[in-house]
């Protein structure tokens, strides 16, 4: 099975933590020189230095915010005008909790450029490399909530399926010219979303959190949650060379948790 990405640059969004983090190891372990990306320059130089790296991988940091989109794009214009992306893995922090109908506009608007037009931002900058080199991979990192929707996620629900539908069109757009573009759905995974997710079901339920936290488990056929590492490898999969002819699909890494087919 061919995995090698060596000689590949791979950008991976929210990069210092999670399954971000975790991406950029695995991509990073199968030869792919790695830039992460998120808010915190100081955290973000400590994951860059701790990356697997052989003789030809130098990996790098960019600080952006992708609520910021001019800054977003001016520092992703200039990172793949010296160096062409070939691999971008899109992952950004969920919006915060909350049935849709109590959301105010401004809460859809805000995840809705945070997720899905800062991610467009993102294609439009790295698009000519991959083009060049008629070989790219783009995999967003969304929810399972896209097929079943998730209870007191209103915000985060619609956006994520709205990313999914933009992205099912984006890798029909660009398959001819050697680019995949899929979607990864993790479930609950131990990661700073997770641990937000309980705390505001714990003050909206009156449970302690760990009681919500069995329950979730319980959820689980696996009976527990994933850790950032199992869909970090999933991630890695889906930009090898094997992964080819694996287009526009929405994969599930939730631990046989959805009922759906």
């Amino acid at each position: 099975m061919d995995l090698d990405l060596t000689g590949k640059h791979a950008l991976v969004c929210g990069g210092s933590d999670g399954i971000g983090r975790a991406a950029a190891h695995e991509l990073a372990l199968l030869g792919a020189r790695v830039t992460v990306l998120a808010r915190r320059a100081e955290v973000l130089e400590e994951v860059a230095a701790a990356l697997p790296r052989a003789e030809s991988q130098r990996h790098g940091s960019i600080a952006a915010d992708m609520g910021d989109l001019a800054d977003l794009r001016d520092k992703i214009d200039r990172l793949a005008a010296g160096d062409p992306v070939h691999i971008l893995i899109n992952n950004t922090g969920g919006p915060p909790g909350g049935p849709a109908h109590a959301a105010a506009a401004g809460d859809f608007l805000d995840a809705f450029n945070r997720h899905l037009v800062a991610g467009h931002a993102l294609v439009q900058a790295v698009l000519p490399g991959m083009r060049a080199a008629r070989w790219g991979r783009i995999v967003n990192v969304i929810s399972t909530s896209v097929r079943e929707p998730i209870p007191n996620l209103g915000v985060s629900n619609t956006v994520r399926g709205a990313v999914a539908s933009w992205a099912k069109t984006l890798s029909r757009e660009l398959a001819a010219d050697g680019i995949t573009v899929n979607n990864v759905l993790p479930g609950f995974t131990e990661t700073r979303r997770i641990d937000q997710i309980l705390r505001d079901r714990a003050a909206k339920e009156g449970r302690s959190e760990e009681e919500v936290a069995a329950s979730l488990r319980a959820a689980v056929p696996a009976g527990r949650f994933a850790r950032p590492e199992e869909t970090g490898g999933v991630i890695a999969f889906l930009c090898s060379p094997a992964a080819a002819y694996v287009n526009g699909v929405s994969l599930a890494v939730d631990g046989g948790r959805m009922q759906s087919i």
